[in-house]
C-alpha cells in the first residue's frame, strides 16, 4: 500500500504539467472561463505530489530504512524541485496567454 504514494506522486505530477497544457490548448477556444480552476487543480495536483513524496520518506524513517532514504533522498529532492519549478512556469505562461487574448479582444 505504501508502494503506490509514490505511483500517486507521478500520476498526480503528470496531472500538475497536464492541466496547464490543456489551458494552452483551449485558450483559442472558449476555454478562457476555466483556466483559474485548472490552474488551481494543477498546483493543488503539484502540492499533493510533493505530500505524497514526503508521506514516504516518512515511512522509510519509520521502518528505519537508511540505506533507501540515502540512495533515493538526492533523487527526490531533484525531481520535487524541477516538478515545482515546471508546474509554476506552466502556469504562469497559460495566464499570461489566456490574460493576453483577454485584452487583445
Amino acid at each position: 500500500m505504501i508502494g503506490l504514494l509514490n505511483l500517486g506522486s507521478l500520476v498526480l505530477g503528470l496531472i500538475a504539467w497536464v492541466l496547464p497544457v490543456v489551458i494552452l490548448v483551449r485558450s483559442n477556444q472558449n476555454g478562457r472561463k476555466s483556466w483559474i480552476a485548472f490552474s488551481v487543480l494543477s498546483l493543488g495536483a503539484c502540492a499533493l505530489s510533493l505530500c505524497f513524496q514526503i508521506f514516504y520518506s516518512y515511512h522509510l524513517v519509520k521502518i528505519e530504512d537508511w540505506s533507501a532514504l540515502m540512495d533515493t533522498n538526492g533523487a527526490v529532492a531533484f525531481a520535487a524541485a524541477v516538478l515545482l519549478t515546471v508546474t509554476i512556469i506552466l502556469n504562469a505562461v497559460s495566464a499570461l496567454i489566456v490574460s493576453r487574448g483577454r485584452m487583445a479582444k
